[in-house]
């Protein structure tokens, strides 16, 4: 069984005993392709992580691994505080990173007290301690039994919501439609390798069936929020006036990295609040 907690730190709301339930609906293991995933789960020793924006704190949950054929990944939880959850929304992260990243970090901090619960994921390459992302279709095999996993756990009408930074975002959408989502969240979309706009992955993005939100830093070199072309009905872009790949800003912008980061949170939080309402 996937089990959810509440880390024993102090943090927005009251403190929750393990196992947390999601949705009043305990996580189990999902069955996917008539092979059953086999879902571990490890201890949580330490009182978790902590990064604010703003005065909204974050405790990380227990990390819980679940086996692909790509190795094992990990994925850690972050609930809402308290109230019913409205969705769930899975974030990968990207090649040259992990969950550490600023903006999944911030996220899994603003969205939980809104109902949202937040699920940071580690691909296999990660978990293994490798240093380069495999290829692509790797990347894909180490994803959809997450997703898999935490869809199977969700109550009728809580909708499951898919995405992630750069690479993980390539992810979410080239996987949109196997895994059932209602939404995917594209963090700093890489359209082109830097330099090189001519080699555009936009048909990643442009494939994807289901309605996205794409959120892009003006700087970005992998292709700024005005690199895109003209998006699908069912699609968004949250183009940040500042912002590089890492959504980083640069000290003379009349703004600062932490104020970004909150017109990030605040645009996915309003649209994803929105799916879960429809």
């Amino acid at each position: 069984m996937i089990e959810m907690c509440a880390a024993g730190a102090a943090s927005v709301g009251p403190r929750v005993s393990a196992p947390r339930r999601v949705g009043d609906s305990a996580f189990a293991g999902a069955d996917s392709g008539g092979v059953l995933l086999a879902v571990r789960t490890r201890s949580c020793r330490s009182a978790g992580s902590r990064y604010s924006v703003g005065q909204i704190g974050i405790v990380g949950c227990m990390p819980t691994l679940v086996s692909t054929p790509a190795g094992d990944a990990r994925y850690s939880l972050y609930p809402p505080p308290a109230g019913p959850v409205r969705a769930l929304l899975a974030l990968g992260h990207g090649a040259g990173g992990g969950i550490e990243a600023p903006d999944l970090r911030a996220l899994a901090a603003a969205l939980p007290p809104l109902g949202i619960t937040v699920a940071l994921v580690e691909q296999p390459w990660r978990v293994a301690g490798k240093r380069v992302a495999p290829a692509p279709k790797t990347l894909d095999v180490g994803w959809l039994p997450v997703v898999d996993a935490l869809r199977a756990g969700l109550p009728e009408g809580v909708p499951l919501l898919v995405g992630g930074r750069s690479a993980g975002a390539r992810v979410a959408c080239r996987t949109a439609a196997a895994t059932g989502a209602a939404g995917v969240l594209a963090l700093a979309f890489p359209l082109h390798p830097p330099g090189k706009p001519e080699r555009s992955r936009a048909a990643e993005l442009l494939d994807c069936p289901i309605p996205t939100l794409v959120v892009q830093g003006a700087t970005d070199p992998f292709g700024g929020g005005d690199a895109f072309p003209p998006l699908g009905a069912h699609q968004r872009l949250l183009a940040l006036p500042y912002g590089n790949h890492s959504f980083t800003v640069l000290k003379s912008a009349p703004i600062g990295g932490e104020e970004l980061l909150t017109l990030v949170t605040d645009g996915v939080g309003e649209w994803a609040l929105a799916l879960a309402s429809e």
